[in-house]
């Protein structure tokens, strides 16, 4: 039997190789993460709902331990060694505690984008955004942003791209948060947020498959299905 490669597996190639090209590096972090780096420092508030059992898997015998509920804490571990200018690229598993269902996983893979230096704008994000699309589905892609709140970047934006089916309709599919950095996850990091601003992003890789390939249901990505494996 040929082998195959796991597409989540080949998306992370495709990202990789996409923003390599823009002079961005690979990061990664903890999959355990300190309730610090998982919220503190990216400005979620005490109170913030996603702190709660429901959303969060919190490490048994481990103090403030978490499975990581995003791959932002890379951004901050990054910048604690890191001076600007600073690109980077996050792929990496993280965790949800919640139901699971043709849209949802307890554990998925997400990507996350973090560029910072001085005068970076909005229109750097579309930009970047615009570039990230049309490479990886191999057609142009339009992106309008819509407001949207997120405690670690300010302003928050929700992404949309405009998409073409393989029956030739198009559709605004919303696709994953993004904004400017927020200056407190600046000032966790160590850095000035009066001489420096950045962007950054975060989407679920399995959500990126899903779109080029109308799948119906995450799941699939997840059940070690071959037969799944082997239509890519």
């Amino acid at each position: 039997m040929d082998g195959h490669v796991h597409p989540l597996s080949s998306a992370i190639s495709r990202v990789n190789a996409i923003f390599t090209k823009l002079g961005y590096e690979f990061a990664e972090g903890p999959l355990i993460e300190s309730e610090y780096y998982n919220f503190d420092a990216l400005n979620v508030p005490r109170n913030h709902p996603a702190r709660d059992m429901q959303d969060t898997f919190w490490v048994k015998g481990i103090r403030e331990a978490v499975l990581r509920t995003h791959t932002s804490p890379v951004q901050v571990r990054y910048m604690e060694k890191h001076a600007p200018p600073i690109r980077i690229i996050v792929p990496g598993r993280v965790f949800r505690n919640e139901a699971t269902d043709a849209t949802h996983e307890a554990q998925f893979f997400q990507f996350e984008g973090l560029h910072i230096d001085k005068q970076i704008s909005l229109a750097d994000l579309k930009g970047t955004l615009e570039y990230l699309f049309t490479e990886f589905y191999e057609k142009d892609i339009t992106v309008r942003f819509r407001p949207g709140y997120f405690p670690f970047v300010e302003p928050g934006v929700e992404v949309d791209m405009l998409f073409k089916r393989r029956d030739g309709t198009e559709t605004w599919v919303e696709i994953m948060g993004a904004g400017m950095v927020h200056p407190n996850v600046l000032k966790a990091g160590g850095i000035d947020p009066d001489e420096y601003s950045g962007f950054a992003f975060g989407v679920g890789l399995e959500r990126l498959v899903m779109i080029a390939a109308e799948v119906p249901d995450v799941r699939h990505f997840h059940t070690g299905d071959l037969r799944f494996i082997h239509q890519f």
